[in-house]
């Protein structure tokens, strides 16, 4: 029995030891040391003794309920005092940066060339990106012996269809379902397998916009590109017309900003194409070209952001390098 106590007591003082809490400081109290508790219990055993071993059994009984008692007041006293704060927890500390994302820089300019296009009262239309060859070339004024059909120069799913290269099928379908006055900007990617350099990618971004209703010419246009160019590039930049050809505009023009380098170094950049909506393309999407005339430009989203903020390779914008991304 006396080896009994002792265990009684080596188990008691091991439990003790995995009290974190009051809650379990107090289950552990009712267990060993209350009215009902083991060390009661054990003290109740005595009586069963022979009268010649209750002495020392009753010396030992109480020698483990007095340090029972005295081990459970210990770790009481512990529990209660303040625990010293680890480095993690240490108040005086500056807090830890939270890394917040941000769009990419190309999603910054197209979000800034909508803002300024809504403040002139452009809406704006999305289409898809796998096109067919009507709204791609067909309506567009595009015959089947321009050369910017050529299967090598597009990328065809079949012959009929393909991954868009020109925002202007969006330009397309919104004359499709809607009848003049129209006033909209159209966003989105494109796509031709061009030969990636600094300059060039197989992916990019365009923003077309399209005026079409009664007596538009081309001094509108050009107002609204003076305006627009004045307001993302400062008023001081240079910009110009210069004559160029396409399909679906008639008389177009070459826009092209004078923009200068670190080193003082300044030259003529092109832009994008604009130009006066050609009357075969009104008939294509059944507009009257004798009652409505309109006008169109198409810029590259890349070319603004880079000669926005002096950026002198393409490929930047896609290798998501964080270290170049987080300067936007």
């Amino acid at each position: 029995m006396l080896d009994q106590f002792h265990q009684v007591q080596e188990q008691a003082l091991a439990e003790l030891a995995e009290v974190k809490d009051a809650v379990q400081l107090e289950t552990f109290r009712v267990k060993y040391l209350g009215r009902k508790g083991r060390v009661i219990d054990m003290l109740s055993q005595i009586g069963k003794l022979p009268q010649e071993e209750k002495p020392r059994a009753g010396q030992l009984a109480n020698q483990i309920k007095g340090r029972l008692a005295q081990a459970f007041e210990d770790h009481k006293a512990s529990l209660d005092q303040p625990r010293p704060c680890g480095p993690s927890l240490d108040v005086t500390l500056p807090g830890r940066k939270r890394v917040v994302g941000k769009p990419h820089v190309i999603s910054q300019t197209i979000a800034e060339l909508l803002e300024i296009f809504g403040r002139m009262g452009f809406g704006v239309a999305y289409g898809p990106e796998v096109e067919d060859e009507w709204h791609n070339f067909v309506a567009l004024n595009i015959g089947p012996e321009h050369p910017a059909r050529d299967p090598l120069d597009n990328f065809y799913i079949d012959d009929q269809t393909l991954l868009r290269s020109q925002t202007s099928t969006i330009q397309i379908r919104v004359m499709e379902t809607t009848r003049p006055p129209i006033r909209v900007v159209a966003p989105g990617r494109v796509y031709r397998p061009d030969t990636v350099d600094a300059t060039h990618m197989y992916m990019f971004h365009q923003l077309e916009a399209l005026v079409v209703d009664e007596g538009v010419t081309m001094v509108d246009l050009k107002t609204t590109v003076d305006q627009f160019i004045h307001t993302f590039f400062g008023r001081d930049t240079a910009w110009r017309f210069r004559p160029s050809f396409f399909p679906f505009t008639e008389p177009s023009a070459e826009i092209d900003l004078l923009l200068t380098d670190k080193q003082g170094n300044s030259k003529w950049i092109e832009m994008g194409g604009c130009g006066m909506v050609d009357p075969n393309v009104f008939d294509a999407v059944g507009i009257d070209s004798e009652r409505y005339t309109g006008w169109a430009f198409g810029l590259g989203v890349e070319r603004l952001a880079m000669r926005r903020h002096g950026i002198t390779d393409i490929r930047l914008l896609v290798e998501n390098d964080l270290r170049f991304l987080n300067q936007f």
